[in-house]
C-alpha cells in the first residue's frame, strides 16, 4: 500500500471512494467493533461495509473529518448512540465520546451540534444512511454518524 502526503493513513482507497461517492446529505456510520455493521449495511444505500483493523474510533473521526465536509445546514449534523432511556452511558463510554468529539471539533467548527440518538433509534438511523465504516475500537456506545455538507469557493466547509 502506498501512502500519499497530506492523506492521514486510515484514509484508504476504500474509505476515500466511499466517501467521494457520497453526495450533499448522505450520511455515513462510523462504528465501533461491537456494533452490528455487516446487518445495518445490507441496508444503507451503498450496501458496503469497510472495517479499519487499526485504530480506534476517535483517530478514524479525525481522519475522516479532515476530507470530509460537514454538514452546516441542518440541526442535526452529527449524531452519536446514547443509551436507553433511564441507563446511564458507562465511563468508558463517555471517554471514547469525549475523545470522538475533539476529534470531529479539530477539524471543524467547534460550535457543529454534536447530537445523542437513543440506542434503538440510532440502529434504526444507521440503515438509512450511505454506508459504514467499522472501527477497532473496543469501548462502548463509539458510535457516529455523520452528514455530509458542502465544499465553498474557498476549499473550507460551506456554512450559512
Amino acid at each position: 500500500m502506498g501512502l500519499l502526503k497530506g492523506l492521514d493513513p486510515l484514509l484508504t482507497a476504500d474509505v476515500l471512494y466511499i466517501l467521494r461517492s457520497m453526495g450533499h446529505g448522505d450520511k455515513i456510520v462510523i462504528c465501533d467493533a461491537n456494533f452490528p455493521s455487516y446487518e445495518v449495511s445490507k441496508h444503507t444505500t451503498s450496501q458496503k461495509c469497510i472495517v479499519l483493523t487499526t485504530d480506534s474510533l476517535p483517530d478514524t473521526l479525525k481522519a475522516i473529518t479532515s476530507v470530509l465536509p460537514l454538514d452546516y445546514f441542518t440541526t442535526v449534523p452529527i449524531m452519536y448512540m446514547a443509551p436507553q432511556m433511564g441507563l446511564e452511558l458507562p465511563p468508558l463510554g463517555v471517554e471514547v465520546i469525549e475523545e470522538s468529539k475533539m476529534a470531529i471539533q479539530n477539524n471543524s467548527s467547534s460550535d457543529i451540534p454534536i447530537t445523542p440518538v437513543e440506542r434503538f433509534q440510532f440502529y434504526e438511523e444507521s440503515r438509512k444512511t450511505f454506508a459504514v465504516i467499522q472501527t477497532l475500537e473496543r469501548r462502548p456506545y463509539g458510535n457516529f454518524i455523520l452528514q455530509k455538507g458542502v465544499i465553498g469557493p474557498d476549499g473550507m466547509d460551506l456554512k450559512p
